[in-house]
């Protein structure tokens, strides 16, 4: 399996949501509270839905 945590797509996708959650903290200190949460959420998701896509078993899980 360690061949998943090498992927290119999963590194990507967590250095995307490291940077977000940076971003994400400088525009609360600058009180976009609403738009820093938005984005954090679709930010970080991002990693949640590779990961999930990775981890199909079959043709028909992938598929879901």
């Amino acid at each position: 399996m360690s061949g998943l945590n090498d992927s290119p797509i999963r590194k990507k996708s967590f250095q995307f949501a490291c940077e977000i959650v940076l971003y994400c903290d400088e525009l609360k200190r600058n009180k976009n509270y609403e738009l820093a949460s938005q984005l954090l959420r679709s930010g970080t998701s991002i990693g949640a839905n590779t990961r999930e896509a990775q981890r199909g078993v079959s043709k028909k899980d992938f598929r879901n």
